[in-house]
């Protein structure tokens, strides 16, 4: 197995954590950490993994990256300095900030302009199935969770880890770079792994990273890997809760000073109605019906005060891959205030006025998710539709998820 340098791509070497390059052809695999520089816990997870394969060399096949995001403001532990990295990875955003003189760039669009560059280098560079994995923790105590963006390869790949995956991110954030790249129609999964400081959170990065080796073939599970110990140790910290959960609500934050999230919530909280759980401008933010908190925000820097979810019914993940493999979206145009949004028929336009019957579940259930244009009219774009099915057809977790399982 042969390591060396990255060669043909130039990068401060402070960028790479490591490369790896396998004695045989395989997937490529591209781990982040530190997209947000107070979540140190990926990177010391990855530094960790490479450090001990170079003193350990197992039997691998393909490429494996550990970048580290956004170095400014991992050097001063913040979140981000000028600008969130996680919500600058949209099509029209890139572009701007690309045409851009170096000189008048924020940091982190500079970051944003470098992590491309080498992404897309690597892309040209390797050979696929191609991998994304972006490693997070939370400011809340939490259970080690996936995020995904609802493409059924995502959905495939990450029910492999014994942990709990959420549904729906996209439709409520703007710009994540997972978003970015799933619009490429690649796998690629967010991993939170607890909370900022905790010794268990890296503990858990170094469980996910190494079953991710694992799962797509990258290591040999058998040959070395201790297996067990890694898929128990994420087990035991999800506390066995390895369940489906959509978004159903964001609170946005326009004013950091103005919000105070109540003491002791962690994620998959369980909150019954009327249970205060924010003061904002004096007034303090009750829940209106039983519910699941996720993500409420204990730090200074964010956008989001906190997240509802709730559980999906295993019923309805079936019903969900069972439509999307036959491609029942693609007749949703003929319904009544539902057309094409585009030339491509990747996403739909739906009138609310002449279209209100149809819920959001409905389209979600199809593989669709929300972005609204104006007050009667928002477009539904479709993961499936970019999805590159084919790279990852010959997979072995593709090949049994695809008509076994209830969870999709």
């Amino acid at each position: 197995m042969n390591r060396t340098p990255i060669q043909d791509i130039e990068v401060n070497a402070v960028r790479i954590i490591g490369h790896i390059q396998g004695s045989a052809r395989g997937p490529t695999l591209l781990f982040f950490g530190g997209i947000h520089g107070n979540e140190q816990s990926g990177v010391t997870a990855l530094e960790h993994i490479f450090c001990e394969l170079k003193e350990k060399p197992l039997p691998c096949n393909g490429s494996v990256y550990g970048i580290r995001g956004n170095l400014p403001a991992l050097f001063q532990g913040k979140r981000f300095l000028e600008k969130d990295l996680n919500r600058l990875w949209t099509k029209s955003k890139i572009e701007k900030i690309r045409n851009k003189l170096d000189r008048y760039r924020s940091l982190e669009e500079t970051e944003l302009v470098i992590l491309y560059d080498l992404i897309s280098k690597i892309l040209e560079k390797e050979q696929g199935p191609f991998y994304f994995i972006d490693l997070h923790t939370t400011s809340s105590k939490t259970l080690p969770f996936i995020t995904i963006n609802d493409a059924l390869i995502n959905r495939r790949f990450s029910k492999l880890f014994p942990v709990p995956i959420i549904l729906g991110i996209e439709e409520y954030l703007d710009g994540p770079l997972l978003s970015f790249v799933n619009s490429k129609g690649y796998v690629s999964l967010g991993f939170e792994s607890g909370q900022h400081t905790e010794e268990t959170a890296i503990k858990n990065s170094i469980a996910f990273i190494w079953l991710t080796m694992a799962f797509s073939g990258f290591l040999n599970e058998s040959k070395g890997l201790n297996f067990k110990k890694q898929y128990s140790q994420l087990q035991n910290s999800a506390e066995g809760n390895t369940s489906f959960y959509e978004i159903v609500y964001r609170h946005p934050i326009y004013d950091i000073g103005e919000f105070k999230m109540m003491e002791g919530f962690k994620s998959f909280d369980e909150v019954d109605e009327g249970t205060p759980l924010a003061l904002e401008n004096d007034k303090f933010l009750m829940t209106e019906k039983d519910t699941i908190i996720f993500m409420p925000l204990y730090q200074e820097q964010g956008e989001e005060g906190f997240f509802l979810i709730q559980k999906i019914p295993l019923l309805a993940l079936a019903l969900s891959a069972a439509l999307r493999r036959i491609k029942f979206g693609s007749l949703l145009h003929i319904l009544p205030g539902v057309s094409w949004a585009n030339g491509e028929k990747d996403s739909l336009l739906v009138n609310t006025k002449i279209a209100q019957f149809f819920t959001k579940s409905f389209f979600h259930l199809l593989g669709y998710r929300k972005r609204v244009l104006d007050k009667t009219h928002f477009a539904m774009s479709n993961r499936e539709h970019t999805a590159k099915n084919d790279m990852y057809r010959n997979t072995w977790w593709y090949r049994i998820t695809t008509n076994k399982s209830i969870r999709g």
